[in-house]
């Protein structure tokens, strides 16, 4: 048994956006390391039947599972509630879930509390899950966060963060994907002392998922490619104190150039602070 199946055996890992893509490879992957699989998804059906899945993969695993729509800040809440109610440990949160370009890359959309859509799912919910489980992955120290961001950065404009004026979905994206960014450096600043790290990683270009067929572009590589980068981060012991970092698949890289300016991640944490509040 090699490493980082010992160190993912007997841990507690909450993987939201499990049910397609990334998150539902990434689940499979873990449950043949004898990890405790927390599954999160929106859609009741899709999330049993990754459940049961898991369950056919490795019938010894404990899996369990969160319904919460993300696009409904509310409903984060909630589902952190009831994570903290019957969870007695949480060693690992994967980041993961996320909306891509559209279909329509012109068309813009709110989410339940009237955000970006975007901005809401790719940053302020796992922006918020995080905040909320803090506690539990603390208490169960040592504890990972692992952010799904992405190669596709842009900056944020702080005039238009919610993209009012010449919206594309495009933009949106990126956008949202460099604000986690900008979070995940801060809040491994935050927690140096906690034994929690915090890294993003962008697992590959254009996997083939059906966020990036739905975007109207062609997929480059299988779903595998992100997978070991990403399950990397959550297992491999050689990582158990490295934190707020951004990797390209395997390679610590830098992020955009606005994810190392100081005032607008300070301006980014106001505006965050004050969406939540």
């Amino acid at each position: 048994m090699d490493t980082r199946t010992l160190l993912a055996r007997n841990k507690t890992v909450l993987i939201t956006g499990s049910t397609q893509g990334l998150g539902r490879h990434v689940a499979l992957d873990l449950a043949g390391k004898g990890a405790t699989l927390l599954l999160h998804g929106r859609d009741r059906g899709r999330l049993d039947e990754i459940a049961a899945e898991v369950r056919a993969t490795a019938p010894d695993v404990p899996v369990r599972t969160y319904l919460a729509d993300l696009a409904d800040l509310d409903q984060v809440l909630a589902m952190a509630a009831r994570i903290l109610d019957a969870e007695s440990r949480l060693d690992v949160l994967v980041n993961n879930v996320a909306i891509g370009f559209g279909t329509d890359h012109a068309r813009r959309e709110v989410s339940h509390q009237g955000h970006e859509l975007r901005f809401a799912v790719n940053y302020l919910a796992p922006y918020l899950l995080t905040r909320e489980l803090l506690p539990l992955l603390t208490a169960s120290a040592p504890a990972r966060v692992v952010n799904v961001a992405s190669v596709g950065q842009a900056p944020i404009d702080f005039d238009d963060v919610m993209l009012e004026r010449g919206y594309g979905g495009v933009d949106a994206y990126c956008r949202s994907k460099l604000a986690m960014i900008m979070s995940t450096f801060d809040l491994a600043a935050e927690l140096v002392d906690s034994r929690v790290t915090v890294n993003a990683l962008h697992p590959a270009h254009l996997m083939d998922t059906r966020g990036v067929r739905e975007s109207g572009l062609t997929p480059a590589v299988s779903i595998d490619e992100g997978v070991r980068p990403t399950v990397r981060l959550i297992t491999d012991p050689a990582l158990e104190s490295v934190t707020g970092k951004y990797f390209d698949q395997f390679t610590d890289s830098p992020a955009h150039e606005q994810a190392y300016d100081t005032t607008a991640r300070t301006r980014l944490a106001a505006l965050t602070r004050n969406l939540l509040s």
